[in-house]
């Protein structure tokens, strides 16, 4: 389990390595054709900051050579907001005086055809609160089941589960899991997240594992930016997905490194990153993995999905809705976290081709295996 992995990376040690990182450093990681977690911690640090259109272009070399010139879309759909943790920055915190939704299948089934009629999105990403005994795997099922006849492709950002149920769920239609640690920082995790089924550390980042197990065709990682250092918190991943490549060597990945948006609670971030230094942290991880799906959300602005779509990106959202039952059956709901990209789904393509690139609806990994 990665857990035991972990304990072999001090994270002050990590921090001060990362830091100490030299022009040099960041020389030989450029020349290199493969790539270390010790030559992506130069390509993160401070040192690398004046290579950034350096490391633009070789990005955006790498992931032509892999994706070509294409963009692949998705959605996400909120099924329930109704959620058993604490964690200080999220909308759904169940302290948050709010009315709690968990849509029927019926309604499901109304979202599903609202979305179609948005765009002819055939990945769609279902997003619930953590909530084991009204949301459980029975519930998630009957969403697969319902959600199955509209779209190719089926992911689920949800509460970690059983490698049995991730079996389950893997037979009953799902494609793929999104897990964010959110934090890799394990002595500074509970101030995050202080009671409910997400404060068990363990649990939360043997998740991967027991997805790896069952057989989940693809998992997506993430920590979340504004909780803590982020060079240390992604280079922890990093050495999460190579550990993971190692072991479940025909699961494919994706990473996302969503900004902390404002939400409901207004938990303000400990750590701001700059569009300069999000870029860095993507040219930096198509280098170190030519391989990996780099996903972006609605969170980030038109303008930057637009100016970073080009030169690393391989995947992303259109018109968003964060709010259970948003698209159809409750469109003024509590939003999980902002959006920041309203532009349609039309809109966003239009801008992509306009950029020379095509938008592939349907799942790339099908096209390109």
């Amino acid at each position: 389990m990665f857990s035991d992995e972990l304990q072999k990376y001090d994270w002050d040690d990590t921090t001060a390595a990362i830091m100490s990182k030299t022009a040099a450093d960041v020389d030989r990681a450029l020349a290199k054709e493969r790539h270390t977690v010790d030559d992506f911690m130069a390509l993160i640090s401070p040192a690398a900051a004046p290579r950034l259109e350096e490391m633009a272009r070789l990005s955006r070399a790498l992931t032509q050579k892999r994706f070509g010139k294409t963009i692949s879309m998705y959605i996400p759909m909120y099924i329930t907001n109704s959620c058993t943790n604490s964690c200080v920055y999220c909308g759904f915190n169940r302290h948050n005086k709010m009315e709690r939704v968990i849509l029927t299948p019926g309604q499901i089934k109304d979202e599903c055809e609202a979305i179609r009629r948005l765009g002819p999105f055939e990945n769609l990403l279902i997003v619930t609160g953590e909530n084991p005994r009204l949301a459980g795997t029975d519930y998630l099922e009957e969403a697969l089941k319902v959600c199955r006849p509209y779209f190719n492709n089926l992911t689920i950002e949800v509460m970690p589960l059983s490698a049995e149920d991730y079996s389950r769920l893997t037979h009953a239609g799902l494609n793929g899991v999104v897990c964010f640690q959110e934090t890799y920082n394990r002595a500074r995790y509970k101030v995050y997240h202080p009671a409910g089924m997400k404060s068990n550390f363990e649990w939360r980042l043997n998740g991967y594992d027991r997805m790896g197990s069952a057989g989940v065709h693809k998992i997506g990682m993430g920590v979340l930016i504004g909780l803590e250092d982020w060079r240390t918190d992604v280079t922890m991943m990093a050495r999460h997905l190579l550990y993971l490549r190692r072991h479940y060597w025909r699961t494919r990945y994706s990473v996302n490194f969503p900004r902390m948006r404002p939400s409901e609670g207004h938990f303000q971030p400990n750590v701001v990153m700059s569009d300069r230094e999000l870029a860095q942290l993507t040219f930096a991880f198509r280098i170190f993995d030519p391989d990996v799906d780099i996903s972006f959300s609605t969170r980030e602005s038109p303008d930057f999905r637009n100016n970073i779509a080009t030169l690393g990106v391989t995947s992303m959202s259109a018109g968003s809705k964060t709010d259970p039952g948003g698209y159809a059956t409750y469109p003024q709901s509590l939003e999980q976290f902002a959006v920041s990209d309203e532009r349609s789904p039309a809109q966003v393509e239009a801008d992509i081709r306009r950029l020379g690139y095509e938008v592939v609806w349907k799942d790339w990994d099908k096209i390109f295996d």
